[in-house]
């Protein structure tokens, strides 16, 4: 019962406030080092780097970059403009995220 509840919360709140739950999750400047290999090759993205773990995006990047992150439905979850280095968006849900910086698109399995 306490399931059924909370997703009825959560479909909700996306369907009355999703811009509301999107303005909570905040990226964070991290520089801990991230373990495995990034989603994009850097060679071919100017040095982006993205990595997708434990309920993590992680984003790596040599220059001021624009950042959009959506559902696999295409709700909007994040959209920023990150500063040089290593960000951090922590998602509670899992699920299939789709990252798009400039001409780069990337699925991230949380």
């Amino acid at each position: 019962m306490r399931r059924l509840v909370l997703i009825f919360v959560m479909a909700l709140g996306f369907v009355l406030g999703g811009d509301a739950i999107a303005q909570q999750l905040q990226w964070r400047e991290s520089s801990r080092d991230v373990p495995g290999r990034s989603l994009t090759d850097p060679r071919q993205t100017d040095g982006i780097e993205i990595y997708g773990s434990h309920g993590v995006i992680t984003i790596k990047t040599p220059r001021r970059i624009q950042v959009r992150v959506f559902t696999i439905l295409g709700q909007t979850v994040s959209a920023v403009t990150l500063n040089p280095g290593t960000s951090e968006l922590k998602i509670a849900a899992r699920g299939i995220y789709v990252v798009k910086i400039g001409n780069i698109t990337q699925k991230v399995v949380l």
